[in-house]
């Protein structure tokens, strides 16, 4: 068994970005990373009678993204998603447009940052939107 993050009630989402801090947070290399390295977006879905949405790496068996990588600089994850070879990226871009629904986000620097399934952001989640649960592999 593995754990992923999954989005537990999406209706309580108020679009606070307590989920985008925290990922970018969790292994602070630079104190002013803001959340240029966050692998979670939280967006508005135009205003607040329509509420939130949160968008994350959704785990896939065979990431579209891996597939495009001209570097291997993405690695599929055992149980689904990937994890980022920093060192080997060469910010060519290919993920971005290779990942179907848009959760690979493009840091300053070019390089993509992406969910790797932690859990960290769950605990900062005040209403209670994301659940971090095993799954089958």
């Amino acid at each position: 068994m593995v754990k992923q993050l999954f989005i537990k009630d999406i209706e309580k989402c108020v679009g606070c970005s307590l989920c985008m801090y925290a990922c970018s947070r969790r292994r602070p290399r630079n104190p002013e990373i803001g959340i240029d390295a966050s692998g979670i977006l939280a967006a508005s879905l135009s205003g607040f009678e329509r509420g939130a949405t949160v968008i994350f790496c959704r785990a896939c068996k065979e990431p579209p993204c891996v597939q495009v990588c001209p570097t291997d600089a993405l690695v599929p994850k055992k149980g689904g998603g990937v994890i980022l070879k920093e060192k080997a990226c060469i910010a060519c871009g290919m993920c971005f447009e290779a990942c179907t629904i848009g959760a690979i986000f493009e840091r300053r620097n070019g390089k993509p940052a992406v969910c790797i399934h932690c859990g960290y952001c769950v605990d900062y989640c005040p209403h209670e939107v994301l659940a971090y649960v095993e799954v089958e592999e």
